[in-house]
């Protein structure tokens, strides 16, 4: 970071503070995240899970992170970045205190739902003090390394988790991680500079929602947002897992490694991200259009895994989700669309958006896979059925995009000259 010190009204060094900080804490939250995916063999030999109540303990995170987004925008623009983020990540001590003591699956459920809460803001809050901070375009390269950094904690969610399970055991692994998430809370209490709310917030919050909401560039990316950021979220963070091991007959371990190497995959995405993205834009690239031509692929790469069922293996998982991370630049463009003032709200409003898809896709795709072995299709076809709906909803959300393109920004520029 320092090589590349970013030109903000932050100096160098403390800009650096500021995004490592911030970057500490996603870390634990990206990896409680994924780390169901590696954990689903024993969760569901334990409590002798199905497919859609699986669905439902992994989406339950994303139920409570979903559930946030409105309130979170309103206190980052009202309170700033910093304080939200610390009141925050305590809850989510607590939610990994819960889940390591649970003994049923519904205490598991609700304690992952109160984790959910807890991260809720551990994206949100970086990306609201690099919109008020950073320049545009070390805005996106910032957005870019935070992502990378998630995917660094799904790294860990997965082989490392493996490793750890003979020492730590599921619980002993949510123990360290709210003692993770409390060093978390001092790095970001010393290093992060108070909060400087230059911008009154707007007297009405739900005036505030109404305009993003009705925003073009938000329409625009709305269905997108839902179903291919959140499909992707839902099967990099779940269902790769299963179908590794139940259609392509993988054991644990060797699902594991798959799950690994797809996200240090992505980890490397976003890293190249980080440094493309300044070159693009100097260049006359922006997101809308390398969204436009680069979402194709993981579409076609998603039909292509449900025609080809055990042959799918993590190589092709891992194109769609890299290629899938054309749409997190989706992001910083939605940020850029609106005033300062409304950038927490536009941001988590957004936010929302893709975690109801995730929650509600992780939760219908077990759903899917579940009513149709019970109508006597096999496994294997079964999860390609389940796979195809998404790949159906993805297509359309893309034509969606690029029907609503005219529209965007011509209005775009009337909101943020407010």
């Amino acid at each position: 970071m320092n090589a590349t010190a970013p030109s903000t009204s932050l100096p160098a060094r403390t800009a650096t503070l500021v995004f490592l900080s911030f970057a500490f804490a996603y870390f634990p939250s990206a990896l409680v995240r994924g780390v169901v995916a590696t954990l689903a063999p024993a969760f569901s030999a334990e409590l002798q899970l199905t497919a859609s109540e699986l669905g439902l303990l992994a989406g339950a995170y994303f139920l409570g992170f979903a559930a946030m987004q409105l309130p979170l925008g309103s206190a980052l623009d009202r309170h700033g970045p910093k304080r939200v983020l610390l009141v925050f990540l305590a809850v989510a001590v607590v939610g990994c205190g819960a889940f390591a003591l649970a003994d049923s699956f519904v205490a598991l459920t609700v304690a992952r739902a109160l984790i959910g809460v807890g991260v809720s803001a551990c994206l949100m809050a970086p990306m609201t003090s690099f919109r008020r901070n950073f320049t545009p375009t070390t805005q996106m390269r910032a957005n870019s390394w935070m992502l990378m950094t998630g995917s660094l904690g799904l790294i860990a969610s997965t082989l490392p988790v493996q490793w750890l399970m003979p020492l730590l055991g599921w619980r002993g692994l949510f123990w360290a991680l709210a003692v993770f998430f409390v060093v978390a809370m001092v790095f970001i209490a010393r290093a992060v500079p108070p909060d400087r709310l230059e911008v009154a917030p707007l007297p009405v919050v739900a005036g505030g929602y109404g305009e993003v909401f009705r925003h073009p560039v938000f329409l625009r990316y709305l269905p997108m947002g839902f179903f291919q950021y959140g499909g992707m979220v839902a099967l990099q963070s779940l269902w790769i897992g299963p179908w590794l091991t139940r259609v392509c007959g993988w054991s644990p371990g060797e699902t594991a490694a798959g799950l690994f190497g797809i996200n240090v995959a992505m980890l490397l995405t976003f890293m190249a991200w980080g440094f493309l993205v300044p070159r693009l834009y100097a260049r006359g690239w922006t997101a809308h259009g390398l969204i436009a031509r680069g979402m194709p692929i993981p579409i076609v790469a998603l039909w292509v895994g449900v025609g080809a069922g055990a042959e799918a293996t993590a190589w092709l998982w891992g194109l769609f989700c890299v290629s899938s991370t054309f749409v997190s630049l989706s992001q910083p463009a939605i940020g850029q669309a609106f005033p300062a003032s409304l950038a927490g709200r536009a941001l988590s409003a957004y936010n929302l958006i893709i975690f109801a898809g995730v929650f509600t896709l992780q939760w219908a795709m077990g759903a899917a896979v579940d009513r149709l072995v019970g109508a006597g299709w096999s496994t294997v076809s079964a999860y390609q059925g389940a796979f195809a709906l998404l790949a159906v909803c993805c297509s359309l959300s893309y034509l969606w995009f690029l029907w609503r393109r005219e529209a965007g920004p011509a209005v775009a520029a009337a909101v943020t000259a407010r």
